[in-house]
Order: C-alpha cells, then structure tokens, then sequence
C-alpha cells in the first residue's frame, strides 16, 4: 500500500498489521485513508498467512478521527464518506468491513473522535500507559452516536456519556480506560507497546483459525441478541465446526504435546437454524461426526 493512503501494511510471522501513517495530522482520517481502508482491511483478512491484526499509529497519536482541516478547505473531497454516514453504510472499521481474523487495536497516544471507531470495533484493545481517549464531537457542534453507541456495548454507560459529554475538555487515561474495562492491557513503559502487541497477536494465533473466526462471530452477534436468543445463534456457530479438520488436529496435538498444524479451511456457514436435538456425544473436546445438515 502506497503512503499516498496514510496507511502502512506490515507482516511479522503470523501477524499483519495496518498502521495510520500520517503523522503530522494525528493520523486523522483524509478522503485517501477512508476509500484505502476496506481494501487493506480485506487484504489482510484475506491472507491465509495473517492470522491476527494489529492497528497502531505511528507517531505521537494512534488516530484522531476526520480530517477537519480537508473538510473544510475541501468538503467535497469527503462528500461519499457523508453518504455512507447518512446511511449507516461505513467502512471504516474491522467490524464494518465484517473482518473474521482476530483484531487487536495498540493504542498509542490519543484516540480521538472517530478514532474510537477502532477501539470500539476491535476484538482486544490494548494501550500505552501514556495514551488518551477523548471525544470531541461536540465541542466542535456535532453530534457523538457511532462510535459511543459501539463503546455502550463493551464498557459502563456512563463512563461512555461522561466522555461524550465533556468532549475535548476532558481526557480518559489509559489506567482509567482500563478500570472501566474499555481496554483490556495497559503496557508501561509505553515504548514497548508494539512489542507487547506482537506477543499477544503472537499467542492469539497459536490457536485454530476456523474456530476463532467462529467464535468471533458467535460473540460479536450475542451484542445484538438477547440472551437466550444469542446462545441459540451460537449454537449455530458450534455446530459449523462439526466435522472441520481441526476438530480431530486439536486434540491429536494436545495427546501429542505438539504444536498443532491448523486447516486454513474456514468454517462452514452457520446453519439456517439449529439441530432438534444436540447429540449427548457432541461437544468441543469429543466432535460429534456427523454433519450439521444431518443433525436437522
């Protein structure tokens, strides 16, 4: 990917990463970067050697959101991301661009405004000790939904509308962005934030692909769902491994004390409803044999 797009793709091992490169406008978000990130978000979701994301930011910020100063010199430039915004059609996140390999967003700096679009939608979120989060939409006139309403989902509501509320006037830490549970890892010394990312991603992608791709799938949907509804989806989920290679490659490797050689064979589609009856043998240590079509 060209720096023309502000964003830099790497491959370390098992690991890709998707970094904001335009340093000198706090990696904020220009026309360039917004029409670039689908296509490196699926060219390292497509990559059967990337096994785990991690996004950062170079520079002194991990991502401010828009671009205000292109907005206003060039509003036009910005004229499709308007469309998409209107219509709830972004793409701008893993989650809108409905990425399936795990996403761990490395928080450097500041995350502000449409910046928590990244925090909200990835899997784990880890930051520097230094880092803040803020969002500043209306201290500028305009209005906080996206990216709040996604962060309602994962952390305290209040903590949420405290921060929507006093916009730019107030700044979350990372040690408090930690206690309310919006970040999972707080890294200090800051500066080995990346590596502390690339060893997470690192024991993240030990693990089957296929079945963390549906697991994925399983818990994100659950945010949507309620509670009985969202473990018969999951059932559906558990079931779509039923027969996949990896479900004999697993326990053979760990009766082997070996490392396991995972299929890069996804899972299957969840099935259109779940079986009638779940099989006293099925379970995600002992696979039932059977295909889930035959368990209708």
């Amino acid at each position: 990917m060209t720096d023309s797009t502000g964003l830099v793709v790497e491959r370390h091992g098992p690991v890709g990463w998707l970094i904001f490169d335009r340093p000198k406008a706090g990696n904020a978000m220009d026309a360039a970067m917004l029409n670039a990130l689908p296509e490196v978000w699926r060219e390292l979701d497509d990559d059967p050697s990337v096994r785990v994301i991690v996004n950062t930011g170079n520079g002194r910020n991990f991502q401010t959101g828009l671009d205000v100063v292109q907005l206003s010199r060039d509003p036009e430039a910005l004229r499709e991301q308007s469309r998409r915004t209107k219509r709830a059609e972004l793409q701008i996140s893993a989650w809108h661009n409905e990425v399936v390999t795990p996403v761990i967003a490395a928080v450097n700096g500041s995350c502000a405004g449409g910046g928590l679009h990244f925090v909200a939608d990835a899997d784990i979120v880890i930051a520097a000790a230094d880092a803040t989060f803020l969002d500043p939409h209306v201290s500028i006139g305009q209005v906080t939904a996206y990216e709040a309403i996604a962060l309602a989902r994962k952390m305290p509501f209040e903590s949420m509308m405290r921060m929507a509320l006093t916009g730019r006037h107030e700044r979350m830490t990372a040690e408090r962005a930690y206690q309310v549970g919006m970040i999972s890892e707080v890294v200090d010394p800051p500066e080995r934030l990346r590596e502390a990312a690339q060893e997470l991603a690192e024991k993240i992608a030990r693990n089957s692909p296929a079945a963390m791709a549906a697991s994925k799938r399983a818990l994100w949907r659950a945010l949507e769902l309620g509670l009985t509804d969202a473990c018969r989806a999951g059932a559906l989920d558990l079931v779509s491994m039923w027969g996949h290679p990896d479900q004999t490659e697993g326990p053979l490797a760990f009766a082997e004390k070996r490392e396991a050689a995972w299929s890069t064979e996804p899972p299957r589609p969840a099935p259109s409803r779940p079986p009638a009856t779940v099989p006293p043998t099925a379970s995600t240590l002992a696979p039932e044999p059977n295909s889930p079509e035959d368990l209708r």
